[in-house]
């Protein structure tokens, strides 16, 4: 497989060069809404969530067939710093859990219709500690990206991204700090359920996480403090963003990856909408950040996807309901 890209730059260039939605579609869609036997705004979001969906794909009355669900794992250096309740090494048996099925995402994505892949990215190489100096080198940054850019199903119509990686929390939150400022304190948080030491640990981490990678520009952010999984979906975002994909974003880590994306240029995110709010302490600061009003609050902190699938039946309702509907002229009913 030819590679879409082979330098951290070159994949800014695609991501800069991505379409936009569809603007005949959407106007086309917005028409048929107003046409739908209900009263204007009756369904809610349900209805922005359609007419979005519809813009994105270039079709104003389109079907959601082949969800796809993506779960990236990998090991973080940083993790020699006690940040998580939890050794390296359940990276690995999580990921042969999801092998076999005996995860939640099996059973949400299997819930959703959605097809369930799962790469596991180097774990036997964790990434560099990152209060030493940068996490990964370009060429570990550019060949996590490749991972997620050709982990996504060229029949995918809605995409969810997630991940496994004991101590990504604290990269997600290193990320975080550098993109939006403020204290560590305020965006760590208790991840695999550390206690109080171990969060005033995470701070500490962050900290020195962020004095010894000062770039502040989206990508170096995410090679310096993140990790291979973060990197890989941050390529598969960007991939469903060049291919026109819906995406469905979801808890906090997802949403630092994404983050730095939405740092290369402003609507790069655009094609994305959020899952949920998880109970993760700082997520729904970065939701603010984004500017994504999530679908939904069920207290969740699982972080593999389980969020973002589970609100794969909510688009898939609303996109039912737009596409499936009759107008009132095809109903015969009165519009008033």
């Amino acid at each position: 497989m030819t590679a879409a890209f082979a330098t951290l730059n070159e994949f800014k260039e695609l991501l800069l060069a991505a379409p936009d939605a569809d603007a005949k579609a959407l106007g086309e869609a917005e028409e048929r809404n107003g046409q739908l036997t209900k009263p204007p705004g009756a369904l809610g979001r349900l209805e922005d969530l359609a007419i979005w969906y519809a813009s994105w794909r270039g079709n104003p009355r389109p079907e959601i067939a082949n969800p796809q669900v993506i779960v990236f794992a990998g090991n973080h250096g940083v993790t020699a710093q006690g940040v998580s309740a939890f050794p390296a090494e359940v990276t690995e048996q999580m990921v042969l859990n999801f092998q076999h099925g005996g995860a939640a995402i099996n059973q949400l994505s299997r819930a959703a219709g959605a097809k369930l892949s799962v790469h596991a990215i180097d774990l036997d190489k964790p990434t560099a500690d990152f209060t030493k100096g940068p996490a990964m080198s370009e060429e570990d940054m550019v060949m996590a990206l490749l991972t997620g850019w050709h982990a996504v199903d060229d029949n995918t119509d809605l995409l969810v991204v997630g991940e496994m990686g004991i101590g990504n929390t604290t990269s997600g939150a290193a990320i975080l700090a550098a993109i939006y400022g403020g204290e560590a304190s305020e965006w760590v948080g208790r991840g695999t359920g550390v206690d109080d030491a171990g969060l005033a640990n995470k701070a500490r981490v962050v900290t020195e996480g962020l004095a010894a990678n000062p770039d502040r520009s989206g990508l170096e952010i995410l090679r310096c403090l993140g990790g291979r999984e973060l990197a890989a979906m941050a390529g598969a975002i960007a991939r469903a963003r060049v291919d026109r994909i819906p995406v469905i974003l979801d808890g906090f880590i997802c949403t630092s990856a994404a983050a730095a994306l939405g740092q290369v240029f402003e609507s790069a995110l655009d094609h994305c909408v959020a899952g949920h709010v998880s109970a993760e302490a700082a997520h729904f600061n970065v939701l603010k950040n984004l500017g994504k009003e999530p679908l939904l609050a069920m207290n969740m902190r699982l972080g593999e996807a389980s969020g973002g699938a589970l609100a794969i039946n909510i688009l898939k309702s609303a996109v039912a309901c737009h596409s499936g509907m009759a107008t009132f002229a095809e109903a015969g009913v009165s519009d008033g």
